[in-house]
């Protein structure tokens, strides 16, 4: 089995754009904690579409899917899942809702961890669920004339407890010691932990939970006001592009992980940036069409009605929609394009 020494980490030379990404992210940090103290009510809406939004995203991903009414259901614990797409959903959402409320006491090891994913799959009749797997699993590729093909082959089960306590073991030291930046560490965790691959299903999911887990711990909380997991989806070929490139050479100890950690920091930093943006917008109580208006205004160039769903969380998609009609009626907007393919332009 390979090697793990997070000590290596703080030996390495990072490129000015890892740096720049971690300088950027503590910038934004210091401006989140000022939105905090200024309107901490208003942005309980915030956390709440945030739940919803995760959710949604992290189990679409994977193919696991219901309908918007019955997500938000769901995420609220208003009905019981009916199907096992939605027993799925139902267990994501209780891991989401046990790290928002006790991150600080649930410790980076393997036990908690297993114990994590025996939550994520309480719905449903798995004997797997808080055991790592018991069969040789492939990450693998369909390809568009239907041939698929094996991208990597993570460890045996047979090496797959030692790996994960070894992970663990080496996160803690030199993120208790100091070591290394957090922000690095993170991405080197959860890089190794898909390698991994310590689980017969659920491993995507296990690791953005894992992900938001141990941003908390480190102090960064952008991922309970906006969605990481919609992030990741929304761009999730550049997600597997980035995850593909940094497995080569990973059994050997030779991989490279910068694009992966280049990856989910710009995710981060993407989410605080956000963040700014839909507090601008929430901290105002406007009707529809001057909260899309407001929204609207901090676009340049070509933008989607998703672009303005994401930064209106709180609006439907019939407000969104009839806020834009509306715009384009009095001439603020030009609409071009049909179908998936419609887009906007700002002209005032």
């Amino acid at each position: 089995m390979r090697d793990f020494n997070y000590s290596k980490i703080k030996e390495q030379k990072w490129d000015s754009e890892v740096l720049g990404l971690v300088a950027a992210i503590y910038k934004e940090v210091g401006k989140q904690e000022q939105f905090l103290k200024q309107k901490p009510d208003e942005l309980e809406k915030l956390v709440e579409i945030a739940k919803v939004q995760s959710t949604q995203a992290s189990n679409a991903i994977e193919g696991i899917v219901t309908t918007n009414t019955r997500i938000r259901q769901l995420v609220e614990e208003k009905t019981a899942p009916k199907n096992r797409d939605e027993q799925e959903i139902a267990g994501y959402r209780d891991v989401l809702s046990l790290i928002h409320e006790s991150f600080d006491a649930i410790p980076v090891s393997r036990n908690y961890i297993l114990q994590l994913h025996k939550i994520m799959c309480s719905h449903m009749s798995n004997p797997m669920g808080g055991q790592t797997k018991n069969v040789q699993n492939y990450i693998s590729a369909t390809y568009p004339d239907g041939h698929t093909a094996t991208l990597f082959t993570p460890l045996s089960p047979f090496e797959t407890p030692e790996a994960l306590d070894k992970i663990c073991e080496e996160y803690n030291r030199v993120i208790g010691n100091n070591e290394v930046e957090p922000l690095i560490a993170i991405p080197i965790f959860i890089h190794d932990f898909l390698c991994i691959h310590p689980f017969n299903d659920g491993n995507g999911r296990m690791s953005r939970l894992l992900t938001t887990l141990l941003l908390y711990r480190s102090g960064y909380f952008i991922g309970k006001y906006i969605s990481l997991e919609a992030k990741i989806a929304k761009d999730k070929d550049l997600y597997y592009d980035a995850l593909g490139a940094s497995q080569q050479g990973w059994h050997e100890g030779t991989e490279d992980a910068v694009p992966f950690i280049k990856y989910l920091l710009g995710t981060i930093l993407s989410a605080y940036r956000d963040f700014e943006d839909r507090f601008t917008i929430v901290e105002e109580k406007l009707p529809a069409v001057d909260m899309v208006r407001k929204a609207v205004q901090s676009k340049v160039g070509k933008f989607t009605k998703q672009d303005i769903r994401d930064l209106c969380p709180a609006l439907s998609i019939s407000s969104v929609e009839g806020s834009l009609r509306k715009m384009v009626a009095a001439g603020e907007l030009k609409r071009e394009g049909a179908g998936k393919a419609t887009f906007y332009i700002r002209l005032k």
